[in-house]
C-alpha cells in the first residue's frame, strides 16, 4: 500500500498533523487540508486513492462536502470521520455515499480502524473499477462480435443469392437440352432438373431470410413441391401431390439433403406409382419428440414390389436416396402392406438449430 495516496480533510491542524504521521508509518502517502473547498479542489486535480473525512467542520459541514465528492466523476472513496457515536450520523453518510465510518476515540484504536476502513475501500474501489472495465470490455466485444455477425448475414444471403441464381441457371440449360433430345434423354434430363430445383430452392430462401444458419423446413418443402408440380410433364400427374408437414428448423445442409430425398420419392412416385392415370401422393413431415423428426412419402398406387417386378424403375433414384438417408445417419424404410408404396425416414433433430 506504499502507493496509496490518501486526504484527510479536517479543520483541526493539531489532530490533521498527529493523523498524518500515524498514516505515514502505515505505509501511506497522505496530504491534509482544512476544509471542504480546498478538499474538493485537491481530488478534482487527481491521483487521491482514498478520502478521509470529518464529520465536524465550520461553513461546510462533512455531510455537504461527502455529497460534493459523489457528485465528481469517478471520485475516490470516502471514509466518514466523526468524534461522536450517534447512528443517524453513520446512517447518513453510508446513504450519501461514504464507503465506511469510524469513530474516533481516545484509546487509540481509531487508526487501526481508519488504517481498515481506507484498505478495504481502496480494494473495493479497485475490484469496482476492475469490473466496470471488464463490462465495458464485453460490451465493446459483443459489439463487435454483432458488427461482424451482421455482415457475415449480409455476406451469406449474398453467396445464397448468387448460388441460387447459377442454380437456376442450370436447370434453365437442362430444360433448353431436354427440348432437343429423345425421350429417354429428355425424362433424364428432366430428373436432374428436378434435383437442382431442390437445392436452388434452399438457397432462394435463405436469400430471403434474416437467419442464413436455418431453413424453415415445412415452408422449404412447401415451395419444393410448388417445383415439381410445375416441372412435371403432366398436370394430372400432380393435381393430387399435397404436403402436410409441422412447424420445423433445421440447418441448410440437412434441408437440402431432405429436399434431395423428397425430391426422388415424389418423382418415383409420379412416374411409377399410377401407370395408367394419376392419384394422391402425399409428404408428410412430422415432429415425433424434440429431437426426432419422420418424413413419409406415400401413395395409393401399384405398389413398389409391382414397380419393381415390371421393369420400369431404374436404379438411379433409389441410390440417391440411400446416400442421402447414410448422411444423416438413418434410412427409408418401404412398407407395401396396404395400397401403394409408404416410404418413412425418421432422423435426429441434432442436425436441427
Amino acid at each position: 500500500m506504499t502507493s496509496a495516496r490518501i486526504l484527510y480533510i479536517d479543520d483541526d491542524p493539531a489532530l490533521l498533523r498527529l493523523i498524518e504521521r500515524q498514516l505515514q508509518r502505515r505505509g501511506y502517502a497522505v496530504e491534509a487540508v482544512s476544509s471542504g473547498e480546498d478538499g474538493l479542489a485537491r481530488i478534482a486535480a487527481g491521483t487521491i486513492d482514498c478520502v478521509a473525512l470529518d464529520h465536524y467542520m465550520p461553513g461546510q459541514d462533512g455531510l455537504t462536502t461527502l455529497l460534493r465528492i459523489c457528485d465528481l466523476p469517478d471520485p475516490p472513496p470516502v471514509i466518514y470521520v466523526t468524534g461522536t457515536n450517534e447512528s443517524s450520523i453513520a446512517v447518513a453518510a453510508l446513504k450519501a455515499g461514504a464507503a465506511d465510518y469510524v469513530v474516533k476515540d481516545v484509546q487509540g484504536a481509531f487508526y487501526d480502524l481508519l488504517d481498515a476502513a481506507i484498505r478495504s475501500a481502496i480494494e473495493s474501489t479497485a475490484l469496482r473499477r476492475q469490473k466496470a472495465e471488464t463490462d465495458r470490455e464485453i460490451r465493446a466485444a459483443r459489439d463487435r462480435f454483432e458488427a461482424l455477425a451482421a455482415e457475415r448475414q449480409v455476406l451469406m444471403r449474398e453467396v445464397n443469392h448468387r448460388v441460387g441464381n447459377s442454380l437456376q441457371l442450370v436447370a434453365a440449360f437442362l430444360h433448353m437440352q431436354a427440348s432437343s433430345a429423345d425421350a429417354a434423354t429428355r425424362a433424364a434430363l428432366a430428373d436432374a432438373n428436378r434435383r437442382v430445383l431442390a437445392i436452388a430452392q434452399v438457397h432462394r430462401r435463405l436469400y430471403a431470410s434474416d437467419d442464413v444458419t436455418a431453413v424453415a423446413l415445412h415452408h422449404y418443402l412447401a415451395g419444393l413441391i410448388e417445383d415439381l408440380r410445375q416441372s412435371a410433364d403432366a398436370q394430372e400427374a400432380t393435381s393430387q401431390l399435397v404436403l402436410l408437414a409441422d412447424e420445423i428448423e433445421i440447418n441448410p445442409d440437412t434441408a437440402v439433403t431432405i429436399g434431395i430425398i423428397v425430391t426422388e420419392l415424389v418423382i418415383n412416385a409420379m412416374k411409377y406409382a399410377y401407370p395408367t392415370g394419376s392419384g394422391p401422393i402425399r409428404v408428410r413431415l412430422e415432429a415425433v419428440t424434440c429431437r426426432q423428426t419422420r418424413l413419409i412419402v406415400e401413395d395409393e398406387g401399384v405398389g413398389k414390389v409391382a414397380t419393381e417386378k415390371s421393369g420400369t424403375r431404374t436404379g438411379i433414384g433409389r441410390s440417391i436416396v440411400k446416400a442421402m438417408a447414410t448422411k444423416l445417419a438413418t434410412t427409408v424404410e418401404y412398407r407395401s402392406d396396404g395400397p401403394g408404396t409408404h416410404a418413412s425416414m425418421l432422423f435426429s433433430n441434432t442436425h436441427s438449430i
